[in-house]
């Protein structure tokens, strides 16, 4: 039995995908090792996937709200986010190390985890890149100009790998690229949503999203009677924005206002300290971790973060959104749904009130057949693509070469 070793840190968005792909790869018959932060070993384990720690046992979420807390830049949030958790993997390389010892192929996260551990090995990888900005145009022609910014950005980007690259005696890189698999990098999202950029050179493949089939879930009673009690609610889910280093009741003040303003029933999720001693209205309730494939059939649409996994799940179960991104990469996946037309136009953090959630929630009911048959025609295409199965045969297709 082949055995497949992949690692990746961060909120739980950026570890979902890996399980997704971890599962099928079991499927396939391979053995699999997800390795990530203590703080996620009961959600991998609980996919039926070995888990191995590492790092340092944190919360990760809530450090991550501590990072955004400080900084209302959205480049600047990221780039400290980025910061905090490269000091991670570089201080992890040697639990990393030990982890690809005897493994058959690397799968490489967007973060370039394993990367380096399994060069120092000979073991083969692939990577997989969840945001299209971090893939080279090695095929666009290059002014003085572009090479010379290119080369300073690619040169900072390098700095943290290589010093992972000097613990074991390997020839430092001038970029981040030179990094990335040449067999095969996934990019697991729809052919439908992102057109493939023509630069890109032909081991970066669009898989289509990857995503787990709808299971039959059973809500909590509170849950099942407020979604037979009325209308379809909105559903606000801001994912790891919405986790507070602190109670932050003007934040949930301007949804629940703009909610009422707009004659909407809601569920919210998040917002655990905020909700403690905060009374909704009775046309809101807040409800728990609940699988996306139950409650985005249940609501009339989604006001969400756009990290990757919400973005594509939004397109994946047929169900329009209001953009509300808070990091830069965030503002990558909102701009590909509203150029999709599934989506209203974005609402920037740094303009987030009542006012302009209710003037999206507005321009949502105005185009809402609109956008929502155009989700569920996207849907029914990216059903059609497999994306994780699709996936599955390249990395299969990869390993005979």
């Amino acid at each position: 039995m082949k055995k497949i070793a992949m690692f990746t840190m961060g909120t739980r968005g950026d570890v979902q995908p890996y399980i997704i792909l971890s599962a099928e790869l079991k499927r396939a018959g391979y053995d699999v090792t997800l390795g990530s932060h203590p703080y996620w070993r009961n959600l991998v384990e609980g996919a039926g996937i070995r888990f191995e720690p590492i790092g340092p046992d944190i919360d990760i979420e809530k450090e991550a709200a501590i990072i955004r807390g400080k900084n209302s830049n959205p480049v600047l949030s990221m780039l400290r986010l980025m910061n905090f958790v490269f000091k991670i993997i570089q201080n992890s390389t040697a639990e990393i190390y030990d982890v690809c010892k005897g493994k058959d192929l690397i799968v490489v996260s967007h973060s370039q985890m394993g990367a380096t551990e399994a060069e120092a090995q000979g073991i083969p990888t692939i990577n997989v890149t969840l945001q299209k900005e971090m893939i080279a145009e090695k095929l666009k022609p290059q002014t003085f100009r572009d090479k010379l910014i290119g080369g300073i950005i690619g040169g900072q980007a390098a700095k943290p790998y290589n010093k992972i690259r000097k613990v074991y005696g390997l020839t430092p890189v001038k970029s981040s690229d030179e990094i990335i698999s040449r067999r095969l990098n996934l990019v697991p999202i729809s052919r439908h949503v992102l057109k493939r950029n023509p630069y890109w050179e032909d081991h970066h493949v669009l898989t289509g999203y990857w995503y787990e089939e709808e299971e039959d879930y059973i809500p909590d009673e509170k849950l099942a009677n407020f979604l037979a009690d009325g209308e379809k609610p909105i559903l606000l889910a801001l994912g790891a924005m919405s986790f507070e280093e602190k109670s932050d009741k003007a934040k949930l003040d301007m949804f629940v206002r703009a909610f009422e303003r707009a004659g909407c029933r809601a569920i919210i999720q998040g917002f655990q300290k905020t909700l403690k001693s905060y009374e909704l209205p009775e046309t809101m309730i807040s409800c728990g971790s609940v699988p996306h494939s139950y409650l985005f059939r249940h609501c009339l649409f989604v006001i969400h973060h756009c990290g990757f996994g919400t973005s594509a799940a939004t397109m994946i179960y047929g169900i329009p959104s209001i953009p509300a991104p808070h990091v830069l990469d965030q503002m990558g996946f909102a701009a590909q749904l509203y150029d999709a037309g599934v989506a209203t136009k974005p609402i920037e953090s740094k303009k987030l009130s009542e006012e302009t959630i209710f003037g999206a929630i507005s321009e949502m009911k105005n185009r809402y057949e609109e956008k929502k048959r155009n989700a569920e025609l996207i849907s029914a295409k990216i059903k059609e693509e497999g994306g994780v199965k699709e996936a599955v045969r390249l990395i299969e297709k990869a390993m005979e070469t």
